[in-house]
């Protein structure tokens, strides 16, 4: 059963090559990070502050924060308490909700159980940030995404239709390098490259390029699909 393992930083371009990735090879894409907004989307919705531990966990404790996925058209639809929730996970509060939710060890154990049942069930391409070092260790294909902040920034602000040198632009870079420091630096799963992935600087490739590399690494894996 193929299972690939796609790790990188905020802003590498994980969720879309994901989705690219599963397309091509007729399988499905789970995106973890989802999953982790859906946990900060319960806690906003309860009145909690994200940053009470505590109280965030004893929402998953107490069974009132039960995050699943299923796939409508071959996308991914993200529950939280059996409602479809994909509608919501994009707002600026609940990424920064999931920024905080996700260093809580509880949280990570919690949803980290989630993915892996789903894994041994069906062939899947699985992204975010501690894949192949925590969720799929024995993944046979695993790659880490790496692009330069700057790069990054450049790219989210094209996706979002902003100026990267205007005010908002430099914002975008300043949060996503904070998010890099509070993202390698948790005591709990820290983002860091499995040693036996594959490393793409994405730098200087396009979508395509980096697709087709991707691809080639899944060949030479587990044979032409």
């Amino acid at each position: 059963m193929i299972t690939i393992a796609i790790d990188g930083a905020s802003g590498a371009g994980k969720s879309t090559l994901s989705d690219a990735l599963a397309q091509r090879l007729g399988i499905l894409h789970i995106d973890t990070g989802a999953m982790y907004r859906a946990v900060g989307l319960c806690a906003l919705r309860k009145g909690i502050e994200p940053s009470d531990e505590n109280a965030v966990v004893k929402l998953i404790e107490n069974g009132d924060c039960i995050v699943d996925v299923k796939h409508e058209n071959n996308q991914q639809v993200t529950l939280l308490n059996g409602q479809d929730v994909n509608h919501r996970l994009r707002d600026e509060k609940v990424g920064l909700a999931a920024s905080t939710v996700s260093r809580y060890k509880q949280v990570r154990r919690y949803l980290v159980k989630c993915q892996q049942e789903i894994a041994r069930q069906i062939p899947l391409v699985m992204d975010g940030r501690d894949i192949g070092t925590v969720v799929l260790p024995d993944a046979k294909a695993k790659i880490f995404l790496e692009a330069s902040p700057e790069v990054r920034a450049y790219r989210r602000c094209k996706q979002i239709g902003i100026d990267p040198g205007s005010p908002q632009g430099k914002e975008v870079l300043t949060r996503l390098i904070a998010r890099d420091e509070q993202d390698t630096k948790r005591e709990v799963d820290p983002l860091k490259k499995a040693e036996d992935a594959v490393l793409i600087n994405t730098d200087h490739l396009t979508f395509e390029e980096t697709l087709n590399l991707i691809l080639q690494i899944v060949e030479d894996t587990y044979g032409k699909q």
